[in-house]
């Protein structure tokens, strides 16, 4: 045999070694293990197909349908919205969920195992499919326990994990959340209480990059003026966080709670996209510890915690703006400062600040920055008095510190602050009128300030 033919005999049986393991071995291992797994799957569903869940522990169950967008409903013991994030969180579990080993396939006796008595019953439907699995007692070690498909009667040990799928209950399954939205769509919000009512508009400003800021909140009424935005995004944030402790649904008890809320503690309502939102909330006995919320859903009351009724409830101090001075940091020009043993006048020469008597001196540019932010963003932190009175009292006839600021059109005003008390001092201002008191430490500020970096080379 010539040399070249033995080369080609040999390519050739390679050649059909290859194609044996290509088109029959690795297909019959594919296979193989393909059917291993289906068989370490626990149920035979791909979470997207699964439509329906029904979970029955003791004589309650709990029956939930999916729509197709994916959203759950509650259809018994009670017609309300689920928690689909909880609903899915079973079903992920129990796609996941993986057969350890057959322990019995044909069993004589379920009670060793739990499974005489199921401590959960899960009814999972696809379509037209359906699986029923019992859940008996946690298995020999950690996040395991015993199971058995009505599909095939045998006892498993799976790698299901007993918090998934114990003491699950209607409530468990319930949206909690009383009101959804997205906190920076909301347009307007109104507070109505007993005997006052707070209208607050947001306003959308484009930055230096054009593009929109989330907005900052205006005051409407009782007053025109700047609102205090961090507080008006509290009180957003704790509206989306309020969640439901417990229901009152339609039936006798709904009609004699509903009939004892007569007037609301707070009444809030958000305009969102040209919709509105309302919630009203309830306290009618404070020595009961009970509280409720009512919402558009006439159907159902939320028992919610009496201390959410309090973080909802402001006064016009509250919702302001509290910044005293009442001029913005970038259209402040000019700003006086005089103290019982200094006084001077920093002018905003563009964007640095310079003594007006000594410009020609250097001022260290990161401190005074900051002292003056301090200055223009000094809030009352508590309000003493709504109009002002005497002023001796509380050191404001004989000032400790008077700031004077001057903006890019001319306009004054002025901040003066008196006698400490508490790490606080009190303060009187034009732009909240009244009295109040603020922090103290401004004060120790100013000293340092002219000692250390007023001083030019």
């Amino acid at each position: 045999m010539k040399p070249y033919a033995f080369t080609a005999l040999l390519a050739l049986i390679l050649g059909g070694m290859g194609a044996y393991i290509y088109f029959v071995e690795i297909p019959k291992e594919r296979t193989r293990l393909q059917q291993k797994e289906e068989a370490a799957r626990l149920l035979p569903f791909d979470e997207a197909a699964i439509t329906a869940l029904a979970v029955r522990t003791g004589d309650t169950e709990v029956v939930m349908e999916s729509d197709r967008s994916g959203q759950w409903t509650i259809t018994a013991p009670v017609h309300a919205e689920a928690d689909s994030r909880e609903v899915r969180s079973v079903i992920r579990a129990l796609v996941l969920g993986r057969v350890s080993r057959v322990v019995a396939a044909e069993p004589k006796d379920l009670a060793p195992f739990g499974l005489d008595e199921p401590s959960v019953v899960l009814t999972v439907t696809a379509d037209s499919r359906r699986e029923v699995l019992s859940i008996g007692d946690s298995g020999p070690i950690t996040a395991t326990v015993y199971a058995m498909r009505d599909s095939d009667r045998k006892i498993l040990l799976t790698t299901l994990a007993p918090k998934n799928f114990f003491n699950k209950t209607v409530m468990t399954f319930r949206r909690k959340e009383i009101l959804t939205f997205e906190p920076s769509k909301v347009e307007r919000m109104r507070l109505t209480y007993a005997s006052r009512q707070f209208v607050l508009y947001r306003v959308r400003e484009k930055g230096k990059d054009n593009k929109e800021s989330k907005g900052k909140w205006t005051l409407r009424s009782p007053i025109e003026a700047d609102a205090d935005t961090t507080e008006v995004r509290a009180i957003l944030f704790r509206l989306q966080k309020m969640k439901a402790l417990g229901f009152v649904d339609a039936g006798p008890e709904y009609q004699r709670t509903r009939k004892a809320l007569t007037a609301p503690s707070a009444k809030i309502t958000l305009h969102i996209q040209g919709a509105d939102k309302t919630v009203e909330v309830f306290e009618p006995d404070p020595g009961s510890g009970e509280a409720f919320a009512v919402t558009g859903n006439r159907h159902v009351i939320y028992r919610i915690d009496p201390s959410i009724i309090g973080d909802l409830t402001k006064n016009l101090f509250g919702l302001r703006d509290k910044r005293l001075l009442g001029i913005k940091l970038d259209n402040l020009a000019l700003l006086e400062v005089k103290t019982r043993s200094t006084h001077y006048v920093l002018v905003n020469q563009h964007g640095d600040w310079v003594l007006e008597d000594q410009p020609e001196k250097t001022l260290n540019k990161e401190i005074v920055d900051l002292f003056v932010s301090r200055v223009v963003n000094l809030p009352a932190e508590l309000q003493v008095l709504k109009r002002a009175g005497p002023l001796a009292p509380y050191g404001l006839a004989s000032p400790a510190a008077t700031f004077t600021a001057t903006d890019r059109k001319g306009r004054t005003a002025r901040l003066t602050l008196g006698k400490r008390t508490s790490g606080l001092v009190y303060a009187r201002s034009a732009a909240l009128p009244g009295l109040y008191q603020a922090r103290a430490d401004i004060l120790d500020q100013v000293p340092s300030l002219l000692a250390e970096h007023l001083s030019g080379p």
